[in-house]
């Protein structure tokens, strides 16, 4: 079952996005497997304090991206091909890269020192 207990709302995105946002991060982590059932609905609202609607809402956005397979009667489970993850990998880091990009931007930085920086906080990372 997809655990969703480390599920914090924050800032302004709309929760239903933050919650799609967190199952990706956790298939590209390796903490959502492929095969895994999803809470019914009604659970997973309860479970995150959200309207049933808006779990519909959410579980329809991961059908549609076929992150999420679901039929009549039965649970949902994730499907996640080793395409669908290299894809959902690849859109993460971007999001993320390009958010980053825009602050440094923002802030005046140059690409030089931008790619020191990036080099400077993996180093001190990996010690």
């Amino acid at each position: 079952m997809v655990d969703f207990s480390r599920f914090r709302a924050e800032g302004d995105l709309p929760v239903y996005l933050q919650i799609v946002s967190f199952f990706k991060r956790g298939c590209v982590s390796g903490a959502v497997q492929d095969g895994e059932e999803l809470p019914s609905r009604r659970t997973l609202s309860a479970l995150l304090g959200i309207n049933p609607n808006t779990a519909q809402k959410l579980c329809r956005l991961l059908e549609d991206e076929g992150l999420l397979f679901s039929h009549g009667g039965a649970k949902s489970v994730v499907t996640l091909s080793p395409n669908t993850l290299g894809r959902l990998r690849h859109e993460l880091l971007i999001e993320e890269t390009r958010r980053a990009v825009r602050t440094l931007r923002e802030m005046g930085v140059k690409r030089e020192e931008a790619e020191a920086l990036l080099r400077e906080a993996w180093e001190e990372d990996e010690r």
